[in-house]
């Protein structure tokens, strides 16, 4: 690994929605830090290996859809969060003296997604449903018990300990004071589009949190708010996330 100079990555399929590249590359301009922020638009994780051949000086990377939970099977280690909740959203890369790559699995999601959501909640805040049962989800249920809520995801199919869409009624949405989208629906430019949920059920007392951040303010917010909920986008969450990473690639201690 040449010394100086680091490469960092995201890694997934598609990635015109990441903000990453950007919000990374403005940093290390601000900060004058001798990096730069690739994005690795892989269709397959067989060609993980270009990284590394394209990028010796690699030190770690981000990823997202669709390979925050396939990615596990990649890695030579995890960390025991992020294998608890069985998804990484952050890869940090160990060299050794034969220019051979260690390659070490995290979640900041988790903590992203905490540090945003805590202040928005109420003493009337006991469940939550989680729209989605994907890598993100994943670390919003972990998230979520961590803080005291009980996390119950909803699915199109019938999930174990869960709902499916079509399950839902007003009456079970009324009692969940807490609703969290994890799926793309509504995602530019499919902005029109939103969960499939009993929309009458949500009341003043709710707080509903969506991980699309582009556009800030969606359509599931949008029917959240007309029915009283406090709302919020994943774009606080997408910072917190993306600064715990960058503190982990530095940390000498991970």
């Amino acid at each position: 690994m040449t010394k100086g100079h680091r490469t960092f990555g995201l890694l997934g399929f598609p990635l015109g929605h990441s903000f990453s590249r950007r919000y990374f590359t403005e940093k290390f301009s601000n900060e004058g830090v001798d990096a730069e922020y690739v994005n690795f638009e892989f269709d397959s994780l067989d060609k993980l290996s270009e990284i590394f051949r394209r990028y010796p000086d690699i030190s770690g990377f981000n990823v997202t859809i669709p390979y925050k939970e396939r990615i596990l099977d990649w890695l030579n280690d995890i960390d025991e969060t992020a294998r608890t909740i069985g998804a990484v959203n952050t890869v940090k890369v160990y060299h050794d003296n034969t220019d051979g790559y260690w390659l070490k699995g995290y979640n900041t999601d988790i903590i992203g997604f905490s540090d945003s959501i805590s202040s928005m909640l109420t003493s009337e805040c006991h469940s939550a449903l989680v729209l989605g049962t994907g890598g993100a989800s994943k670390a919003v249920m972990a998230g979520l018990r961590k803080l005291g809520i009980e996390a119950i995801p909803v699915s199109r199919r019938n999930v174990e300990a869960g709902f499916s869409y079509a399950r839902l009624t007003p009456g079970i949405v009324s009692e969940h004071k807490v609703i969290v989208n994890t799926t793309p629906l509504g995602m530019f430019p499919d902005i029109y589009s939103f969960p499939d949920i009993p929309y009458e059920g949500i009341g003043v007392g709710h707080v509903c949190y969506d991980l699309v951040y582009n556009p800030a303010f969606t359509a599931f917010m949008g029917k959240c708010r007309d029915r009283g909920a406090n709302v919020k986008c994943g774009l606080e969450m997408l910072y917190g996330q993306a600064e715990a990473a960058w503190d982990l690639w530095n940390n000498e201690n991970y």
